[in-house]
């Protein structure tokens, strides 16, 4: 099935990065002393665990600065970004017992809609969940129609992990607080990409990942305004101050900030190279093969991230090629990529069938290079002509 397809580059070309990122070196560097040798408990009282409170302190500072968080003691770290968006929507709703209604939107990740689901059917939460366009952006007056006085809380992703889409979160959050709901915004894919400024935002709670943007798996971070009410779930020590108890992962939060510190200086690449990387990858996936399109808003996307359908043909098969010439990506969201169903973001989009089956995820990082791009686009469209032979779609095409 490869013969006549390129052969792959020795390293492969990885462009899965809203699946998870390499570890950047920095990242790393920071991370191995605090596990050989400076591996004190930071609750400690001594000298050991002292120079783990440090390191503590410094990766809170860095990640309230990346976010524009108004002081460091609103950052709480977690196992992750799931951990956090279970914090922010469990934890509220814990400490508003007296409200049972929370709006989401259909095209969240799995974090958010699989919680949000589990609480309509074990704890008897109302939910609503908003509909997206074809352009996978949102109804603000849906929102605004949606709001409760029962509305405890608000999740509403800053951008969505398989188009890339770029949510108005502040408008927003504007409607959310003139009824008095808290507002928290699953930030996972856009911290490190997007200019943030949470101190000025109308946005309680705001969750990320550090995997997504080069520190290590296991770690992420909640960040939570100053008054607001949380409960915590995880219970038992005194740790972030009382909002998530258990011994803090000192090395993998260590390069968390690092990480952080890192994206704040490469923002800038991000929006400009990165961006420029993704347009001509699409643009050259786009001109080379036929029945094709890129899928959400063209502008308001993050700029590392493009989801292209080829009418047709099924993702998998794609993939499967695709990795056999050393090319990584995805058919969505990873931690659905064991479900042979059609993405949800682009059913409720509105895609028809044939485009919903077809469509590959690629998002890029700064790591990313030119040739690489350019590589990606010369080895797809022989595996797309290919596909199309033996599709049995390929027979009634006239009938889609």
């Amino acid at each position: 099935m490869t013969e006549g397809l390129p052969s792959p580059p020795e390293r492969g070309v990885y462009f899965d990065n809203n699946a998870t990122t390499a570890v950047a070196p920095e990242v790393l560097a920071a991370m191995v002393p605090l596990l050989t040798e400076h591996y004190g408990n930071p609750s400690s009282m001594h000298r050991f665990g002292a120079r783990a409170g440090d390191e503590l302190a410094r990766a809170r500072e860095r990640v309230a600065a990346l976010l524009g968080a108004a002081q460091p003691a609103e950052i709480v770290f977690t196992g992750g970004g799931s951990e956090a968006d279970n914090l922010a929507i469990v934890g509220t709703l814990r400490a508003h017992p007296d409200k049972r209604h929370l709006i989401t939107t259909e095209v969240e990740h799995p974090a958010v809609l699989g919680l949000c689901r589990d609480l309509e059917k074990r704890e008897g939460y109302e939910v609503t969940y908003l509909k997206v366009d074809g352009a996978g952006h949102l109804d603000l007056d849906e929102l605004r129609g949606a709001l409760r006085d029962d509305t405890a809380v608000v999740s509403i992703m800053m951008a969505n992990n398989e188009t890339g889409v770029i949510f108005d979160v502040a408008a927003a959050g504007a409607l959310v607080r003139e009824r008095g709901a808290v507002f928290h915004v699953d930030g996972v894919q856009a911290a490190g990409k997007l200019p943030l400024d949470l101190k000025s935002a109308p946005i309680d709670l705001f969750s990320l990942s550090g995997h997504k943007l080069h520190a290590a798996k296991g770690v992420g971070a909640l960040y939570v305004r100053k008054g607001t009410k949380l409960r915590p779930l995880v219970v038992g020590g005194h740790q972030e101050r009382g909002r998530r108890a258990g011994t803090e992962n000192v090395a993998g939060i260590a390069g968390l900030g690092v990480a952080c510190e890192l994206a704040a200086v490469h923002i800038d690449e991000e929006n400009t190279r990165v961006r420029a990387l993704r347009d001509r990858l699409e643009q050259g996936l786009l001109a080379a093969i036929p029945d094709c399109q890129a899928n959400g808003d063209p502008v308001g996307r993050l700029p590392n991230t493009t989801n292209i359908s080829f009418r047709y043909i099924e993702g998998e098969g794609i993939l499967l090629l695709l990795d056999r010439v050393g090319v990584a990506a995805s058919s969505g969201s990873a931690c659905t990529s064991g479900s042979l169903e059609p993405s949800h973001v682009l059913r409720a989009m509105g895609l028809p069938f044939t485009l919903t089956h077809g469509s590959i995820r690629f998002s890029l990082s700064r790591y990313n290079t030119e040739a690489e791009v350019d590589y990606v686009i010369g080895a797809l469209p022989p595996i797309i002509e290919r596909l199309r032979m033996i599709t049995p779609f390929n027979e009634n095409r006239a009938t889609f």
